[in-house]
């Protein structure tokens, strides 16, 4: 058996090959289902997500897993042809399939290294071929471990905790400032993205209170609704500042809309509380003279990505302890799929030696047939002695060696050496066994003189 994964992500194919290759939710059962029943392919988990589609399975042979998979997905989305489709797809078997996996499951695949998503994608895709019993022995070990090295990555490093987008720089910074963000308000200044987006994160972080002006009020109202919040006229939104503790910015005015005396006024009815205020629009709608005021913390959108650009390469830093992770576990994993190599080469050698000591013990016992029950014991308890010291080297060797680079030959030889891929020899006809047996019936017969013989006796 090998575990192969055939796929495409964000790194070998544009975004029109993906969302063509792209299985929805509703008929990933159906996908599993017709995988499994391609020749060769005994256990299967499809991975699809906005930013790849992959095949994980476990095949009778490599090369042909990897037509059957290619085939699999070429049927599966025909406005793809394979001459379209081969270009983009990548291949890994063996140790490379699982540091593939582990990889994808860590986020160190991702297009934003460290984002918590695919971990989650990957346990949906796991139910579903749970579900549909597209999985087995090998595929849950792999893909269980798979999350479990994901859930260790992020313990053991900082890979999650540092921000990598501009919307949730700003949350970050504004954890820094007032480090709990329970029972505190918002104003949202404009309706740019960015800053509708970290006032979403802000919210998950907490925030309870938000209010928000644009200017059209309609607008305004809509949002709040979305929000949970409070619409605000205008041009009353600066006499609302004073109940704010942070103001996100974002419009497309020309100008400053909000002054160093609009905020040392609001932070003067604050008493002094502290202000965080963060500003999104390009032009700029703060003026930078704010930074001078004191209680007042200003960060415009090149701080935040300059925190951002920061951020990733401290994320690249933990990324390098996480790949450091993924050997170590890979390794882990491959001494048990080496396990699984010599366990039934084991158990078929151990079937193999008893069934012929058992044919062997039928032999003897029935050529002696005056033996007592002890006696027939002590045979047995001879024939198993000398089966177990014959083939105890051998199990040795095999377990010890599993490991190392040469264990699939040891196990190869030890199959060869017993014909453990030949059907059982006790299962062909035995002509020199039954001559034996029969010679043995003979001998235990009395023998009776010829007739002649005696015929001479009683005439001399």
């Amino acid at each position: 058996m090998h575990l192969i994964v055939v796929g495409l992500s964000h790194k070998t194919a544009p975004v029109e090959i993906r969302e063509k290759l792209a299985v929805p939710e509703s008929r990933l059962g159906e996908a599993l289902t017709r995988l499994c029943s391609y020749p060769g392919v005994k256990e299967g988990i499809l991975l699809s997500t906005c930013n790849r589609v992959e095949v994980y399975s476990v095949v009778d042979e490599i090369e042909s897993g990897y037509s059957r998979i290619q085939e699999f997905l070429a049927d599966t989305h025909l406005s793809l042809s394979s001459e379209q489709l081969t270009p983009h797809l990548y291949w890994h078997t063996g140790d490379r399939a699982i540091a593939h996996l582990f990889r994808v499951a860590a986020s160190l695949d991702s297009m934003i290294i460290g984002e918590s998503q695919i971990l989650g994608q990957l346990k949906d895709a796991f139910e579903v071929a749970l579900a549909h019993k597209a999985t087995g022995v090998i595929m849950n070990k792999v893909v269980k471990k798979a999350i479990s090295v994901a859930k260790r990555v992020r313990t053991e490093t900082k890979i999650s905790e540092m921000a990598v987008s501009v919307s949730y720089a700003a949350v970050e910074l504004a954890k820094k400032i007032f480090s709990n963000l329970e029972e505190k308000t918002v104003l949202l200044v404009g309706a740019g993205e960015m800053a509708k987006l970290a006032a979403r994160h802000l919210i998950a972080q907490g925030v309870q209170h938000v209010r928000i002006t644009t200017r059209t009020p309609h607008h305004a109202v809509e949002l709040a609704e979305k929000f949970g919040g409070m619409p605000v006229a205008f041009d009353q939104f600066k006499d609302e500042m004073a109940s704010a503790d942070i103001v996100l910015v974002s419009t497309g005015a020309a100008h400053y809309l909000i002054g160093a005396d609009d905020v040392h006024r609001a932070v003067k009815e604050r008493m002094n509380r502290p202000m965080f205020l963060i500003d999104i629009s390009v032009p700029r709608n703060i003026d930078p003279a704010v930074r001078h005021v004191d209680n007042a913390f200003l960060f415009d959108i090149d701080d935040l990505k300059h925190r951002v650009e920061q951020n990733r390469a401290e994320r690249l830093q933990e990324a390098e302890k996480a790949e450091r992770m993924v050997v170590e576990e890979v390794g882990t994993l491959r001494e048990w799929m080496k396990s699984l190599e010599v366990t039934p080469t084991i158990v078929a050698l151990r079937s193999r030696v008893d069934e012929i000591k058992r044919a062997e013990i039928e032999k003897v016992i029935g050529r002696l047939a005056h033996l007592s029950p002890q006696d027939r014991e002590v045979v047995e308890g001879l024939a198993s002695s000398i089966v177990n010291k014959l083939i105890h080297s051998t199990m040795i060797t095999l377990k010890s060696e599993v490991n190392s680079a040469g264990g699939a030959a040891y196990v190869d030889a030890a199959r060869r050496f017993f014909n453990l891929d030949q059907p059982s020899p006790m299962n062909k006809p035995d002509e020199e066994g039954d001559r034996v047996r029969c010679l043995g019936r003979q001998a235990a017969e009395p023998v009776q003189p010829a007739p002649e013989t005696v015929s001479r006796k009683r005439t001399s």
